[in-house]
C-alpha cells in the first residue's frame, strides 16, 4: 500500500467513506466510518476466510489514522463466474439418510436437490473461500482488499480534512473572542487600583464618622488589597495559551490532546481571574461578566476539539 501522504492541517475523527474494487467478477467492498475517541479503536467485520487480511487492514489503517473510533466492514461478492464448492461428502451422507427415511417410511418422492444445496455446509459461501483458495489466488485477492481499502482511508482522509477545516474556522472565530475579552479585561484591571483606593476611603469614612485619614496608609491599605486582586499574571499565560492554541490550529499534524491540554489551563486561568475578582464598582462586575464569557467560549472550543485527531 502507498505512503500515506503529509498531514496539513486540522483533522476532524468525524467521517465516512465506502469503496468498490471489482476484478475477474468478484467484487471488495470497504466501509469505513469514524468517530471520535481518545485512542485509536478499531472494529472490524469481515467474510469468513478473510482473517488472514486481519494484521495488513489494521496496519494500514495504524499508519494512516491516529485517534478515532473506526468501524470497518468488508464485503465481498464472488460473482456468477465465481467457483462453487460443494462438499461432496457432506451431501452424500444427506443423501443416504435421505434414502434411509425413505425406506423405513415409504416415501416414494424423489429428494430435492436444491433443498439439499440449502443444507448447512453442503455449498460453501463465496466469502469463506479465502482460506481454501491457492495461495497465488489468496496473494490476488489481498491486493484486491489493500486496494479498496486505499481508496476507502484517501476518501475518509479527504472527509475528515474538510470536517477539519470547518472545525479549525469555528474555533478560530471562538479563540478571537477570547482574545478580544481578554485584552478588555486588561484593560479595566488598570482602573481597579484607584477604585479600590475609593472605595476603601469610602468605608473608612463611614466608621470614622470625619477623623482624618493618613493618606500614605490609606494608599498602603489599598496597594495591599489591590496585589491580592491582581491578576496580570493569570491574563498573561492565558494570552500565551491563547496564541499556542492558534499556532496549532494553523499547523500540521495530530493536534487533539495538545489542544485538550491547552483547554485544561485556559480554564485554570480564567476560574482563578474570576475567584480575584474585586467586587469593586463597576469595573470588578464587568470583568466578572467578561470572565464568565471567556469560560463559556474555553467549554464551547473543548466541544469542538474533542473532534480533533
Amino acid at each position: 500500500m502507498k505512503a500515506a501522504s503529509a498531514m496539513t492541517g486540522i483533522y476532524s475523527m468525524t467521517g465516512f467513506a465506502q469503496a468498490r474494487v471489482e476484478r475477474d467478477g468478484a467484487s471488495v467492498r470497504i466501509n469505513l466510518r469514524s468517530v471520535n475517541h481518545r485512542f485509536l479503536d478499531l472494529h472490524l467485520r469481515m467474510p469468513d476466510g478473510f482473517e488472514v487480511f486481519e494484521s495488513r487492514i489494521r496496519q494500514a489503517i495504524r499508519n494512516r489514522l491516529k485517534r478515532g473510533h473506526v468501524d470497518v466492514n468488508v464485503y465481498f461478492d464472488a460473482g456468477a463466474s465465481g467457483p462453487i464448492e460443494v462438499n461432496q461428502d457432506l451431501a452424500a451422507s444427506y443423501m443416504k439418510a435421505v434414502e434411509k427415511l425413505r425406506k423405513e417410511f415409504g416415501v416414494k418422492t424423489e429428494p430435492d436437490l436444491v433443498a439439499l444445496f440449502r443444507l448447512p455446509g453442503v455449498v460453501a459461501s463465496p466469502g469463506s473461500a479465502a482460506d481454501r483458495v491457492s495461495e497465488e489466488e489468496q496473494e490476488k485477492l489481498g491486493a484486491q482488499v489493500e486496494s479498496c481499502l486505499e481508496q476507502a482511508l484517501n476518501k475518509l482522509e479527504a472527509m475528515r480534512r474538510s470536517e477539519g477545516q470547518s472545525l479549525t474556522s469555528e474555533m478560530q472565530a471562538i479563540l478571537e473572542r477570547i482574545a478580544t475579552r481578554t485584552a478588555e479585561v486588561e484593560v479595566l484591571t488598570e482602573r481597579v487600583r484607584p477604585a479600590i483606593a475609593r472605595r476603601l476611603e469610602e468605608r473608612l469614612g463611614d466608621l470614622l464618622k470625619g477623623i482624618q485619614l493618613d493618606p500614605i496608609r490609606l494608599a498602603q491599605e489599598a496597594a495591599t488589597i489591590a496585589e491580592r486582586s491582581d491578576v496580570s499574571e493569570e491574563l498573561a499565560r492565558l494570552r500565551s495559551h491563547v496564541e499556542q492554541f492558534g499556532k496549532l490550529l494553523a499547523g500540521a499534524g495530530e493536534a487533539g490532546k495538545k489542544l485538550d491540554f491547552l483547554l485544561q489551563e485556559m480554564q485554570r486561568e480564567a476560574n482563578t481571574l474570576l475567584s480575584k475578582t474585586p467586587g469593586v464598582e463597576s469595573e470588578g462586575l464587568a470583568i466578572t461578566g467578561l470572565a464568565l464569557e471567556i469560560k463559556s467560549d474555553i467549554e464551547k472550543l473543548r466541544e469542538q476539539a474533542q473532534n480533533v485527531e
